[in-house]
């Protein structure tokens, strides 16, 4: 198959990875004011969740190929930061390039939104479980066995069963949702409870050491539920039935001490899970998170006391205004 990653980012080189391995022509669609910028292969460090739970530690190395314009793809990879959306299907636009897009981003708009970014693009929701950190030649990084992918009968694509094919050559399985709008806005709400909370207590200008003082204290980590409880009544004052998500939910329903400790015993013997956590460096998307539900949570006059204060220390932290 023929697939496209918009960018270089973390997210689009772990799958592109991941499918050129499996046999699939991958091609990478950068600002053509960066092409000269681009090297032929990155190095990769990679802790692998595709053969067991626990991970298994890889290096090795990815060819880039560059891609050009007026070009035509089965699939496109957009990863983009959140927030970036809009532009960045603009550019495939502009270059006339096309193909079915996977969505692989964070997004907080609503379903007509959405389909008004995308335009005349067919598309399909998914969510990464991947992660890492990237430099000019070097990407260390964590890929789970699952991807998140929006059900056949709620995406308007005609070759589903083909995308469901390229991820299974991968060996990477694919979980859908009741809806992966919802079920993104929820994994958002989660992320931004936690986010905050980690970095009222040690700020972002570390993340990696915000997310080890986090991962290792029991009382930090009971607060993040509490305050996850009320950034998930965020998303329900949305419209969301969360009882279509009680799987995902329980976890933050027992009491939080307990809940606290339990969390605390998983990060510290799930590698994938700690790693991830270690990894997700980009601060800019981390404040968007937080600032997506906080504003959010404002509009719709949700009491979210707990995560506002935290949110608001986060800022001070950074020196953000």
């Amino acid at each position: 198959m023929d697939i496209l990653v918009l960018g270089l980012g973390v997210i689009g080189m772990t799958y592109a990875y991941a499918l050129q391995k499996a046999g699939h022509n991958v091609e990478h669609f950068v600002r053509e004011s960066k092409n000269g910028k681009v090297g032929s292969t990155i190095n990769i460090k990679l802790l692998d969740g595709r053969e067991n739970s626990k991970g298994v530690k890889k290096t090795d190395s990815y060819s880039i190929k560059l891609a050009h314009p007026d070009s035509i793809y089965d699939f496109i990879i957009v990863s983009v930061s959140m927030g970036k959306l809009e532009p960045a299907i603009q550019t495939l636009s502009e270059n006339n390039i096309k193909g079915t897009l996977i969505l692989m981003c964070g997004i907080w708009e609503d379903k007509e939104t959405v389909n008004k970014i995308a335009g005349s693009y067919s598309y399909i929701l998914g969510y990464p479980v991947a992660g890492g950190t990237i430099t000019k030649d070097f990407l260390d990084c964590v890929l789970f066995d699952h991807i998140m992918l929006e059900r056949q009968e709620n995406a308007a694509i005609s070759n589903y069963a083909t995308l469901i094919q390229a991820f299974n050559t991968a060996n990477i399985k694919t979980e859908c949702p009741d809806s992966t709008l919802e079920w993104i806005w929820i994994h958002m709400a989660i992320n931004a409870a936690v986010i905050s909370t980690a970095a009222k207590y040690a700020g972002y200008s570390n993340s990696e050491k915000a997310a080890e003082s986090l991962m290792s204290s029991a009382s930090a980590l009971s607060e993040a539920v509490l305050a996850i409880r009320e950034t998930i009544k965020i998303v329900e004052t949305r419209g969301v039935d969360l009882k279509k998500y009680k799987s995902e939910l329980l976890p933050y329903k027992i009491p939080s001490k307990i809940a606290g400790l339990a969390m605390k015993k998983m990060f510290a013997n799930n590698e994938l899970t700690r790693k991830i956590m270690q990894l997700h460096s980009n601060v800019d998307d981390l404040i968007y998170v937080c600032k997506s539900v906080y504003d959010c949570g404002q509009q719709l006059k949700v009491k979210a006391p707990l995560f506002y204060k935290n949110y608001q220390v986060c800022l001070r932290n950074l020196q953000i205004t």
